[in-house]
Formats: structure tokens, sequence, C-alpha cells
């Protein structure tokens, strides 16, 4: 029998700590411990047994959840679950969180909450079982709730297999950077792309993530970064010194006319139980650019972008994939690897350089 996952609820509302831990318990592999009206009442229960993941409301009496998660970050890193309606109606919170190192969040209506958790409990279960996953010691940021609504589509749902007129192509000094990534990517990518000078090859970015939340994030890396970094849009070309990142809710994939590549934003179904979807990506770059691309993978949960990328790969691309040294959460690179799907295997750290050499 597998050990179960000990389990802290953080909320205000008895309501919601009742329907949170009976959506938890319903899962056998599973217990809750404890659950705390505050933070204060949840560290004392927590010092006598100290849980694997903590489900966290944001706003509470007398410490507020953003407190509490910096505090736990910084004290004893332990995977966190946001619970929270701030997620939906103060966006800003709901980055801030991500930014200190929640693993998930999920948004909890103002309006009609129980029922709403009610008919969430198969993902108040996945995202606990995801966050358990998680390596703590690198989990100081991360990306948006794990969803699992069935089917698990390939990426034949939005763009056909095959060669293009990528594979064929001669190399071009129109070099193109494809960039996949989940649990753990926020933090991943700003390490890559902080790191990359104002002249480096044209980037194009899956990071799972929900709508909304990857425009404010493009906003905050573009503060940051010598490059620009910005939400892709219909039509974008992809020029060096410019990293686009996919709209949440939407797929994007690398188009070509001509000499020049171009990003087509399209609406579709779920691929690999995610929109937009790294294998998406992955295949449209191998088909348009071949040769003339890098793909790279980095920490995430599941396999999606492992078929992409060797899709690149059979296309005459390069191809990378972060270390498990550095991920947050193996589960992406490790599938790739698996596959056959690529060329080497090197830690975080050095991804910017091996970008920016790319691009000479």
């Amino acid at each position: 029998m597998n050990k179960q996952i000990k389990v802290m609820i953080v909320d205000d509302s008895a309501v919601v700590r009742q329907v949170v831990r009976q959506a938890l318990e319903h899962d056998p592999g599973i217990r809750v411990i404890g659950a705390a009206s505050d933070p204060l009442f949840a560290l004392t229960h927590m010092q006598r047994d100290w849980p694997e993941v903590i489900v966290l409301d944001i706003e509470m009496p007398r410490m507020d959840g953003l407190t509490f998660l910096k505090k736990i970050m910084a004290e004893r890193p332990t995977p966190v679950v946001i619970c929270s309606s701030l997620a939906e109606s103060g966006t800003t919170a709901a980055m801030n969180a991500l930014a200190a190192g929640a693993a998930a969040i999920i948004t909890k209506p103002k309006m009609g909450v129980k029922q709403f958790l009610e008919d969430s409990a198969n993902d108040i279960v996945q995202a606990v079982r995801a966050a358990a996953r998680a390596n703590v010691s690198r989990l100081m940021a991360r990306v948006a709730p794990v969803v699992v609504p069935p089917p698990k589509l390939s990426a034949d749902a939005v763009i056909s297999g095959g060669l293009g007129r990528g594979a064929g192509m001669v190399r071009t000094t129109e070099r193109i950077v494809a960039i996949g990534t989940s649990t753990g990517g926020t933090q991943a990518l700003e390490a890559v792309l902080t790191r990359l000078p104002a002249v480096c090859p044209g980037i194009v970015i899956v990071q799972h993530m929900p709508e909304r939340f990857t425009a404010m994030f493009a906003e905050r890396l573009n503060k940051l970064c010598q490059v620009e970094v910005r939400e892709a849009r219909q039509g974008d070309r992809v020029i060096p010194g410019r990293a686009l990142i996919a709209p949440g809710g939407k797929h994007m994939l690398l188009a070509r006319s001509g000499a020049q590549y171009t990003v087509e934003i399209r609406e579709g179904p779920l691929v690999n139980r995610h929109r937009p979807s790294v294998d998406v990506l992955f295949r449209s770059c191998a088909k348009f650019a071949g040769r003339n691309a890098l793909g790279v993978i980095m920490t995430g949960m599941g396999d999606d972008g492992a078929r992409g990328l060797k899709e690149m790969k059979e296309a005459g691309a390069r191809t990378i994939a972060e270390d498990e040294s550095t991920c947050v959460v193996f589960g992406m690179p490790k599938e790739a690897i698996a596959l056959g799907g690529v060329d080497e295997v090197i830690p975080l750290d050095r991804i910017a350089t091996v970008i920016e050499h790319y691009g000479h």
C-alpha cells in the first residue's frame, strides 16, 4: 500500500474546510491531518505533525495566506495549493502567490463556493497529488493548477503530423528557439530569460498557465529581462531579441511566410490535457523550422512536449532537456529523454548559454 499524503487545510471558512476535507479524504492516498481557521492555529498543529501539502486560502484573520506562504517557503519549504477567490478577482495576488512558491492555484468563486468545491473535488485531489510530487528544494515559483479533464488528445487534434517545409530547409540566419515547461516553469523561465543578452534568437514559449496569467507573467519578465518578453498575439513576428509566450487558454503554433517566422494563435481542444500545449508548438516548429530550430523542454509534470520534441529532432532540430538536478518536477524532460527525443541533458544554469550560442 502506498504511503498516504499528509495534508493540512487552512481556511477561515468552516464550510470550505469541511468540503475540501471530504474531497481529499475520498482519495485513499490522502490523509487530512488537520484543518485550521487561520495560519497561527495551523502552525501550532504543524509543529507536532508537519504536512506534506498545505491547502491554503489567501484572505484570513491574524495572518494572510501570502504572508504565511512566504514564511513556510523561507523556513521549511512545503508544497502549497492556494484555494482562493482572489485567484479570480485579484490576479495580482495570485501571481504573487505563484512567485512566492505556490505549487498550484484553485480559483473558487465568491458565491456558491460549497457547490463549486464539490463539483471540483477531482481537481482538488489532482492538485494536491501534483504538489506532493514537486521537488520542494526547487519550489520557489510555480504555475497554474493541474486540471485533468478527459480525454487526453494528442497534437493531431490541432496540427497534422508529418514533416513540412522546415525539415528539408537549409540553415538560415533566422534561428528559432522553442521552450516548453510547466510545474516550476515560472522560476525556470525567469532564470533563463534574465541571463540572455538583448540580441539572441527569437524565442517561442509554452508555459502551462491559465488565461490572464500569461499576460501578467510576460509583463513581469519584460521588466526584468534585456530581451523583449510579451504575450503572443496572432501574426506576431518571431525576431531576434523577442520572446513570445503563448496566451493562456489558446494554442500557439509557429508559422512561416517566405523568410519570416510568425506565430499563429489558435483555439482548439486540450492537447495532453493542456491548452496551450507544448506538443502543438513543438510539432509546428518541426514542420516549419526543422533544422533552424532549437527545442528546449524544462521542468514540468506529465509528458506534454515529449513527442513534439522528438519530432523536432527527427526534423533536424537540436534538442535539449533540463537535468533532473534542477527540475522542480522531472516529468516532461524525463518522458522526452525516454522517447529518444533529446540530444543533450543540461542543468538550468547552462540553458541560457546554449540559447545565446545557438544564435551565432
